[in-house]
């Protein structure tokens, strides 16, 4: 494959609003298309879905960065925290990955996150009393964003007025957009975040609470499973992982029922439809855009194509769950698609660890929020709303109107602000 690598152009509003044109074509044109991505950096993309599948279970695809050719990937990182900050779960392979994923697997087993229901219930409650009787919103920073970003402080035994925080690093970190990073920027960030991290581990170690970090820490010091480094690193991938996605499935499915009104219609007559159309909201337009990357450890032949050693392949999930080879009529949203087999959430052993939770947050956010906000309507016309560049998707902001209600007086939560509600235990011994 000798054609120049297709630029992917994330700067440009219009692309951002709607990619899929020219994902279909990239799709169109074979299974596998070099590509510019966020950054400048050059990618392999595999485009179908069939492909896509199989490669994410390829052990000659791997998840170490260090894998890569291309040394600009690691020098994103600040080189003297480079390596701590690689050391998750998501960047290892077997037998590493299989050690890191299986001291936090039992928190997000579907039973344990079925425990959460209520609680969740209750944030999604409370956020909307305030919502509610004011007849607009925007529903990304007034709802989808809070949620998770509680849910997940909880979870942990973070506590969430520390929130705003995290969001400023990660922000810094991760969501920066379509320009390489400023290092001396993503090096401040990671020193504050790996400093509070620090403290808090520290506090928690001295005073063990009923949550995850303090169950990891036990894991840590009784068994000797994690070091210092790889604690720090697993409470920041958990920490930002657990609701940066989840922020992006709640308000882009909002958003892609307001823009498809007989599918808002649908799921306000017959709510049993939520998990069906959460799976669908995940495959029409899901929050990991273009997809999931790997590294090749030697040349692969995939879809007839060879990709050399060293390329970084791109699992490009948005791009091959519109294959039309394995969804029919893909481009059209339908709440009540069944054989829906997405790769949003990925495939095999790093199959994302947090889908039952981002399901469930999902389900209680869009299914709460289109009961409790009738006349629910874009604030804005659609091509006004902006959306996140680089590896992820989701409307920045979603400002929208309603009828107004009432609402449900809410009960004093006053201690909640000073010591987050215990969500039960988060890790089984």
């Amino acid at each position: 494959m000798n054609r120049q690598p297709v630029l992917l152009p994330y700067a440009d509003p219009a692309f951002l609003a709607d990619p899929f044109p020219l994902y279909r074509q990239l799709r169109e044109d074979g299974p596998v298309r070099r590509a510019v991505i966020a950054g400048g950096l050059e990618a392999w993309l595999v485009t179908r879905y069939e492909d896509g599948l199989a490669a994410l279970s390829d052990p000659r695809l791997s998840s170490d960065v260090h894998e890569a050719s291309d040394p600009r990937l690691l020098q994103q990182l600040p080189a003297t925290e480079r390596e701590s900050m690689l050391r998750t779960m998501l960047r290892a392979d077997p037998p590493e990955h299989t050690r890191l994923r299986r001291l936090v697997s039992r928190a997000f087993t579907a039973r344990k996150v079925a425990e959460l229901r209520p609680r969740v219930q209750e944030i999604t409650d409370r956020l909307l009393d305030a919502i509610a009787p004011a007849g607009a919103a925007d529903l990304v920073d007034d709802f989808a964003l809070p949620l998770p970003v509680t849910v997940i402080s909880e979870l942990l035994g973070v506590p969430t007025a520390d929130r705003h925080d995290f969001q400023r690093w990660t922000d810094d970190m991760i969501l920066r957009g379509t320009e390489p990073p400023d290092p001396a920027v993503v090096n401040e960030a990671w020193q504050h975040m790996r400093s509070y991290l620090t403290g808090l581990l520290a506090a928690k170690r001295a005073r063990p609470q009923e949550d995850l970090l303090s169950a990891l820490i036990t894991a840590r010091d009784e068994e000797q499973r994690l070091d210092e480094d790889e604690l720090i690193a697993m409470a920041f991938l958990l920490l930002v992982a657990g609701y940066i996605t989840t922020v992006n499935l709640i308000g882009g499915g909002i958003a892609a029922l307001l823009a498809h009104p007989d599918q808002l219609r649908m799921l306000r007559d017959d709510p049993a439809l939520l998990p069906d159309a959460i799976e669908e909201f995940l495959r029409y337009d899901g929050p990991v855009n273009p997809g999931i990357a790997r590294f090749a450890r030697e040349d692969v032949t995939i879809g007839g194509v060879t990709v050399p050693r060293g390329a970084t392949v791109l699992i490009a999930s948005a791009i091959a769950d519109r294959d039309p080879a394995r969804f029919p009529d893909p481009d059209r949203l339908d709440i009540t698609r069944r054989d829906n087999a997405h790769l949003a959430f990925g495939h095999g052993l790093h199959y994302c660890l947090g889908a039952p939770l981002a399901r469930l947050e999902g389900q209680v956010a869009i299914g709460t929020a289109l009961r409790r906000l009738p006349g629910l309507a874009l604030a804005v016309p659609p091509g006004e709303l902006r959306w996140r560049p680089g590896g992820l998707r989701g409307p920045e902001h979603l400002p929208v109107t309603f009828t107004p209600a009432a609402g449900r007086p809410s009960q004093d939560r006053s201690k909640d602000r000073d010591r987050p509600k215990h969500l039960g235990p988060a890790l089984g011994r």
